[in-house]
């Protein structure tokens, strides 16, 4: 009966330490997800922002180029 008794603490021991070793992983990889979708939003809105860049800027010189042949025309014409 003694014996029953200490295999039982023994193996209640055992699936404490591997209970909390798993929680332990499973916080440790929730971290690293989050971690990883932060930086990914992060890369994501930089992307967003460079094209939006890019599309003003092309924007800016069509607008611009359009403008000076307007006024070309109106002084030549």
């Amino acid at each position: 009966m003694r014996q029953s008794i200490d295999e039982f603490e023994r193996a209640f021991v055992e699936e404490t330490h591997s209970d909390r070793a798993r929680r332990e992983s499973l916080r440790r990889k929730a971290v690293l997800r989050s971690r990883q979708r932060h930086v990914d939003k992060i890369h994501k809105r930089g992307t967003a922002r460079f094209i939006m860049l890019v599309l003003m800027l092309i924007a800016t010189a069509v607008i611009v180029t359009i403008a000076m042949f307007q006024t070309l025309a109106y002084v030549m014409g």
